[in-house]
């Protein structure tokens, strides 16, 4: 496609979002948050706003410098799942489905985090990240969930058609200030929907759920910057004396010194759940380089580590499998055990599998 056509692309495409964003009500409970000022909400150490000048110049190297490796060469290996094997599998249970989409089975009922099934990450059907492959399991075959954890309203991560969706089958869904208002605006009922600030959270099904603070930023088109708040979680499940464990979600940040507080009044943890994927040095505060999400894995007090939000979406200009490269090294390096598993893949949450390198075959 000349270069032109992809500018103009690129400009349809926010006009669109700009049309198209939601428009979120009034709620005075947010004018009660430490993080919301000024009709928005803000991160503890203020962000590097990139400017229009840098968007641009960022906009241009997604167009003009990709590597040829930013995507697969061949289908990824996925495991197949369903609702049999879900069914009879053991409690303490993951499978990652992609990106930064997890299934969990915690107390004999299953949680989903920051589901994404749409082919791509985008306003469009027709344009935007692509997957690298289907999901595992579809929504339809999923047996009934008892909770939707979300970290945020980016389009990787909140997924308009899959909350349609999943809706019916879902009973609860928790998520921080303004990104349940959303969930709302969208149908779904107000009785399901749960919504928290920082260092808050509930209690589900036997599953402690705290929203503990993020490095990152909000919004679904242009106008909607930073209206809703954006998390990492703490997930408690059972009494960790008597098999019990505690995970920690990371959502979408940057590396800072949060880290080290939530280690300290939640951890250690069994798994940590660490974003490791669309970095670059020109967004530094937002995504964390390897070499921070295995010091966040530290500070956390984890024991095994597992890097999210990679190996499903395009987003960025590393290879795809640099992630999982960078994280190997730095964590046999550190003796960190880590855990990388093929999506779809059963996992055992207190003793999961170590990784096998599958992007690599």
């Amino acid at each position: 496609m000349p270069r032109i056509l992809l500018v103009l692309t690129v400009v349809i495409a926010m006009a669109y979002s700009i049309l198209s964003c939601t428009t979120l009500p009034a709620n005075s409970a947010h004018e009660q948050s430490p993080q919301f000022a000024r009709g928005k909400f803000r991160n503890a150490a203020p962000r590097q706003a990139p400017g229009f000048a840098k968007t641009l110049g960022i906009l241009w190297r997604f167009m003009t410098d990709k590597p040829a490796d930013a995507v697969p060469a061949r289908p990824l290996q996925v495991l197949p799942l369903t609702q049999a094997e879900l069914a009879a599998a053991p409690d303490m249970s993951l499978w990652r489905l992609g990106h930064s989409t997890l299934l969990l089975k915690l107390n004999g009922q299953f949680w989903l985090t920051d589901p994404v099934f749409s082919e791509r990450a985008s306003p469009f059907s027709f344009m935007g990240p692509k997957r690298f492959h289907a999901p595992p399991i579809s929504i339809d075959d999923l047996p009934p969930i008892t909770g939707v954890l979300l970290s945020h309203d980016h389009y990787d991560h909140l997924d308009y058609a899959a909350i349609q969706q999943l809706a019916p089958k879902v009973a609860h869904f928790v998520t921080p200030l303004g990104v349940g208002d959303r969930l709302i605006a969208w149908g779904v009922p107000a009785a399901k929907v749960q919504q928290f600030d920082w260092w808050q959270g509930t209690t589900i099904a036997g599953v402690k759920l705290v929203a503990t603070p993020a490095q990152h930023f909000s919004g679904r088109g242009l106008s909607d910057g930073n209206r809703t708040l954006w998390a990492s979680w703490v997930i408690q499940a059972g009494d960790i004396q008597a098999g019990g464990a505690r995970i920690f979600f990371s959502g979408d940040t940057g590396y800072f010194d949060g880290f080290k507080a939530i280690g300290e009044r939640y951890g250690p943890f069994d798994l940590t759940l660490v974003e490791t994927g669309a970095y670059d040095p020109q967004w530094p505060d937002v995504h964390m380089q390897p070499e921070e999400s295995l010091q966040a894995h530290l500070d956390l007090r984890g024991r095994h580590l597992m890097p999210i939000h990679n190996g499903t979406f395009d987003l960025a200009l590393h290879a795809w499998t640099d992630p999982f490269d960078r994280i190997t090294a730095l964590a046999g390096q550190a003796g960190v055990p880590l855990v990388a598993p093929v999506m779809g893949e059963r996992l055992d949450i207190r003793q999961p599998a170590l990784s096998r390198q599958w992007w690599k075959k």
